[in-house]
């Protein structure tokens, strides 16, 4: 069996080393065949494939920081540096595609051993929580290629929109076109509602996936589609599940990375690769965005740090829920979920519940003692005062380019943002082709697939 795990590993980093390796390579398959539910676990349990490696650039893309022109010159990888830009040159790094694809191959090998096994396995419960957390990490890693390389879900026209290529089984040869943005949201939630079936209800792993992760998966995919109904119903169960909210009172806000990782806030941890344009040193927390945070808001100190020197005045993140400065944290928070199921409750005129759970999470963020119940009978206040608050809470998280093609589908919420560049002015419309970011130019020659436009 150790001979078997190193063959496991072997396989897998041969076959997925490089930018392109992933879109050439064919696996051996007399090297190594998983056959068992230890082999299952293995891969499952294979931290930088499946949790770490997830796309980047569309938090590179928004809003939440800015870089001077002497940090955007001097961001090493270009593809950052055009993504800032909104640029339309080619990508030429195809990384974060590739290690999102990494993940769901092997979410499939998984599926594939669970589902030709030549005899029942006697363990039905492991058998259950290993094919409901291969399903889940293929639901996760489609969703965050959506979120990067299609444009937002609507109704109205997504079964005309490209999405992504929904492999679905462990062979790389076969070719797979883009679905339609329908098929692949689709997807997406049979898998977590497959996943949610299957897991347990909860665990002490937050690298693994639990019902309460699957839960909150679907709360999250429905919230971008703007089906608030669904999107309240399972961030509730996922809060049934784990409700537990650290108060930010027992952090030291002066550390220089105050909050744990694995906390008890985490429903399931994930990363995405590491960043230069989002590096300490380069970027700068947005001002306005800043000067939100009220004074006795424990988020000021304990999300940023003073810069010194040539930028002082200025602001740089420290909140990472990874507890590092490199790879971001885009997994799943009972945080979260207390504001989908907030702003779900308002827009379904629920408004009561929706307050006691933006201020049963504010409590938690503020000064003991010294925060005030937010109130008002104004649905459209209460909606945009949870806004104001998911943006505050969930920086740096994967989510707000996502949350941008969401609300700009709206008629009150349309943001147009802009960049200056070495006294150049850069400018991103509403709703903007650009919000589906071009896929990177390797995957689209090898596999023959359908280009953003632009």
């Amino acid at each position: 069996m150790i001979m078997m795990k190193y063959l496991i590993t072997v396989a897998l980093s041969t076959l997925f080393v490089g930018c392109s390796d992933y879109l050439e390579l064919k696996p051996d398959q007399k090297m190594v065949i998983p056959e068992t539910l230890e082999d299952c676990e293995l891969l499952l349990n294979d931290y930088p494939t499946m949790n770490s490696g997830y796309p980047i650039m569309g938090e590179v893309s928004a809003d939440n920081y800015y870089l001077t022109t002497t940090s955007w010159q001097s961001v090493s990888l270009i593809d950052e540096r055009n993504g800032y830009i909104w640029s339309d040159e080619i990508v030429t790094t195809a990384t974060p595609w590739q290690t999102s694809y990494k993940a769901i191959y092997q979410g499939n090998q998984v599926l594939d051993v669970l589902e030709n096994l030549k005899t029942k396995p006697a363990d039905l419960a492991h058998f259950n929580e290993l094919m409901g957390a291969a399903l889940f990490f293929r639901a996760f890693a489609f969703h965050q290629l959506l979120a990067n390389y299609a444009l937002n879900y609507s109704v109205t026209n997504a079964s005309s929109m490209p999405g992504i290529p929904l492999r679905l089984k462990p062979e790389v040869d076969d070719a797979v076109k883009r679905a339609s943005l329908t098929d692949s949201y689709a997807q997406v939630i049979a898998d977590f509602k497959s996943a949610a079936r299957l897991l347990p209800t909860d665990g002490a792993l937050k690298a693994r996936p639990y019902r309460g992760a699957a839960y909150g998966g679907l709360a999250r995919t429905y919230l971008d589609m703007g089906m608030y109904e669904q999107a309240y119903l399972y961030a509730d169960s996922a809060l049934h599940v784990r409700s537990d909210l650290l108060d930010y009172n027992s952090l030291n806000a002066n550390a220089s990375l105050p909050i744990a990782r694995f906390n008890k806030e985490v429903l399931f941890h994930a990363i995405t690769s590491t960043s230069y344009a989002l590096a300490q040193g380069a970027a700068k927390i947005d001002s306005n965005l800043y000067r939100a945070y009220e004074q006795n808001d424990l988020r000021k100190k304990v999300f940023f740090k003073a810069n010194t020197g040539a930028n002082a005045g200025t602001y740089a993140f420290k909140g990472s829920y990874n507890n590092t400065a490199s790879g971001m944290f885009v997994g799943l928070t009972t945080a979260e979920m207390y504001l989908i199921r907030a702003e779900s409750a308002a827009r379904l005129g629920k408004t009561a519940a929706a307050l006691t759970d933006l201020n049963h999470l504010m409590k938690n963020r503020w000064l003991t003692g010294l925060y005030s119940d937010f109130y008002s009978v104004d649905r459209n206040a209460i909606i945009a005062k949870i806004l104001a608050e998911r943006r505050k809470e969930l920086l740096f998280r994967g989510l707000r380019w996502s949350d941008l093609k969401r609300l700009n589908l709206g008629n009150t919420d349309k943001m147009q943002l802009k960049r200056i560049i070495d006294g150049k002015e850069y400018l991103l419309e509403p709703n903007s082709l650009k919000y589906a970011l071009l896929i990177p130019q390797d995957a689209i020659d090898e596999g023959k697939l359908e280009q953003n436009k632009r």
